[in-house]
């Protein structure tokens, strides 16, 4: 794959530290048979032992990153996007919770599931952490949409149990059922080509005390599982939990039932405090920065300098359907705007670090994605530097490499996204 080449070997920081990341203006990604990253480097520098007998593909004057990793993102909440006016828990309760309930039918889960992955791969997003619903079917037909697609993939069945605040038709009826289900599906999908388990208690507010510590047990009981949920997104889900649980803070009643791992990822973060930052850092957790969603909801401004500052691993998140765009390049253009709001910034240099490289860490899967180290897996996205009559002026107009990038974070979306490659494979192609 020929083209500008450009992936990051740790977090640039907000001074931008040049030794993150390498850029290849004129440069060449080789792919294995078995679609791993071979080598990435200058065109004229490519071995000869990987040049003959190649398979070529001209991708000049476009720029070539690492595929896109959507740390938290909802595919029950595909069809909810975009509805008016609601905070978090009234949004829960009009919106998603009904939305949800639909997912009890098998065909309507597999319609959604693909119809959703087929979004991601138009956005370049190749790997995410994904919430279906409480139903197991919905995690059934996600992964099987997913392993046809052949996707690296996080997913797990929503667990709630405590009423009010999960609904009746959407509760699970004992935690011994969510339980036996869960290990089910764990047993079913778990390690099954690249796809990875989630235990996934939805948030605090709709778990018992039972629930968690059910959780917090399947977590020792398998290590290599991963743990998704909410923490602190709004504040008066923060009061709620507080009312319900007592403790120092949200994080804290995640620790209390030893939810608070390397493998856990909570989404949000928004209202946390320095000590919470220190025991995610601590424990190596990461947080997902979801800033159209935080902002579509009014949720807060997520300080991202106070979490890195601390070592705290963050991820971007869509966060659909609160969230307004499946497109990582639309993420983090919000993202700059609620860094701007805090008086920090968002070089663009950090804003593609925290979208591949910073998102597979904030997953514990820089193993094996996020950028192009020999031995990875080759999963990466072809982005246009002329998608639109706007963006390709700017482009135009730029000195540098630095305010090409800039242009391309701010002013692009889904239409800058040329073409989406899973292990080497197209699988997206832009339609003229």
């Amino acid at each position: 794959m020929r083209g500008t080449i450009l992936h990051f070997l740790k977090d640039p920081g907000e001074t931008s530290d040049p030794r993150a990341w390498e850029v290849f203006e004129d440069g060449v990604l080789a792919v294995d048979a078995e679609g791993k990253v071979a080598w990435a480097g200058p065109a004229g520098r490519l071995p000869y032992r990987l040049r003959e007998g190649a398979r070529h593909e001209d991708h000049r004057g476009k720029l070539i990153v690492p595929g896109f990793v959507d740390t938290h993102v909802h595919a029950s909440q595909v069809d909810i996007i975009a509805s008016y006016g609601e905070q978090l828990l009234q949004w829960l309760e009009k919106y998603v919770f009904p939305a949800e309930a639909k997912f009890g039918d098998r065909a309507h889960a597999r319609a959604v599931s693909g119809f959703f992955l087929d979004r991601l791969l138009a956005a370049g997003t190749t790997t995410a952490s994904v919430f279906p619903t409480v139903h197991p079917v919905s995690v059934d037909a996600f992964f099987e949409q997913a392993a046809e697609r052949n996707l690296r993939m996080l997913c797990g069945k929503v667990l709630m149990d405590r009423e009010p605040y999960a609904p009746a038709y959407l509760r699970d009826s004992s935690t011994d059922q969510a339980e036996r289900e869960t290990r089910e599906l764990i047993d079913r999908w778990h390690g099954r080509g690249r796809l990875g388990y989630s235990l996934t208690p939805r948030f605090a507010p709709t778990s018992t005390e039972r629930l968690l510590t059910m959780v917090g047990r399947l977590h020792r009981d398998h290590p290599d599982l991963w743990l998704q949920t909410h923490v602190s997104e709004n504040k008066d889900e923060v009061a709620l939990v507080k009312k319900l649980f007592g403790g120092r803070s949200y994080v804290d009643v995640y620790d209390r039932y030893g939810l608070v791992t390397s493998k856990s990822l909570f989404a949000h973060g928004i209202h946390i405090d320095d000590t919470d930052r220190s025991r995610l850092a601590d424990a190596g957790s990461a947080i997902a920065f979801c800033p159209t969603s935080n902002l579509f909801l009014g949720s807060g401004l997520f300080d991202l300098h106070s979490a890195r500052r601390q070592k705290v691993n963050v991820g971007m998140g869509t966060d659909i359907g609160a969230g307004t765009s499946y497109s990582m390049l639309q993420t983090l253009n919000e993202a700059y705007k609620v860094t701007a709001l805090r008086g920090r910034g968002l070089s663009a240099y950090r804003g593609f670090y925290l979208a591949t490289l910073g998102g597979a860490r904030a997953l514990d899967l820089d193993h094996v994605i996020g950028n192009f180290a020999p031995g990875k897996e080759a999963d990466f996205t072809v982005l246009d530097w002329a998608a639109d009559p706007t963006l390709a002026r700017r482009t135009d107009m730029a000195k540098t490499f630095d305010e090409r990038l800039f242009a391309l974070m701010i002013l692009g979306g889904e239409q800058a996204v040329a073409a989406t490659y899973v292990l080497g494979n197209r699988v997206y192609e832009r339609q003229p």
